[in-house]
């Protein structure tokens, strides 16, 4: 099956309204790619500006809570973000299963909060390196996968991320076969959860994604895309990852 490539941006803990116009230019790139699709996760605070100059260009959050309000100080609802103007958000990042000690329940409570608001899901799977270092990498993906996925998640909505923790922000990768081998495992343990509908579910890769190697991961077997942090900060690093996406899909 032919999946429609996704790049998303992660600005993480990063963007006041005077990064606005990276936003735009940001959003220009996307509009001179209509074959794939383009999506930028910015702060909280960012959302509602960001709308305001991104044309079509897919806004999202970072994080959501999974009750719909109540007295959770500090935390944002799906319903708020939908507000907001977001229409996609991720869900179970390695920095917050790492800093803020979140479970794979949480990500997949937090998933079916936001799709039930409406909202686009991106969920994240990973090993740490200890993990992998230890031949676990495989199972530790496949069980985040079964606790993480909700049972109704479907190509119109849901999208996996598979982010080996190690690889993040650090320049590191692993080898292409490596992540063709975890993404088929993550294509095996979706079809086993919802069936045929796995096959048109998007799995992209994250973990220091550059304009440099955009196109040798992107155009790795099971990999419809990327999940990018600080490349996508800026038009100048953020349009070749872009690129290269959009010429893999012509």
């Amino acid at each position: 099956m032919t999946r429609r490539k996704l790049v998303a941006g992660n600005w993480k803990m990063n963007g006041v309204q005077a990064d606005l116009p990276q936003v735009r230019a940001i959003a220009e790139c996307a509009a001179r790619t209509p074959e794939i699709d383009v999506a930028l996760c910015v702060p909280f605070t960012l959302i509602a500006p960001a709308v305001a100059v991104a044309g079509g260009l897919s806004i999202g959050a970072q994080d959501v809570h999974a009750e719909a309000s109540g007295a959770h100080t500090g935390c944002v609802s799906a319903a708020m973000l939908k507000e907001a103007g977001a229409d996609c958000v991720i869900v179970g990042h390695s920095e917050r299963r790492a800093d803020q000690h979140e479970t794979s329940h949480d990500a997949w409570a937090k998933a079916a909060a936001a799709h039930g608001a409406g909202l686009n899901v991106i969920l994240c799977v990973g090993e740490t390196e200890a993990e992998r270092d230890a031949g676990r990498a495989e199972r530790v993906v496949q069980a985040q996968i079964e606790k993480s996925v909700p049972d109704n998640a479907a190509p119109e909505w849901f999208t996996l991320s598979y982010e080996p923790r190690w690889a993040i922000g650090t320049g590191r990768t692993p080898q292409a076969d490596d992540i063709a081998a975890i993404h088929a495992i993550a294509r095996a343990q979706l079809r086993r959860m919802v069936g045929d509908a796995a096959d048109g579910i998007r799995i992209l890769y994250g973990g220091s994604v550059t304009g440099d190697n955009a196109a040798a991961i992107i155009g790795i077997d099971n990999v419809d895309g990327a999940l990018v942090g600080g490349a996508s900060l800026t038009a100048e690093k953020f349009m070749p990852i872009i690129e290269a996406a959009a010429a893999l899909s012509q």
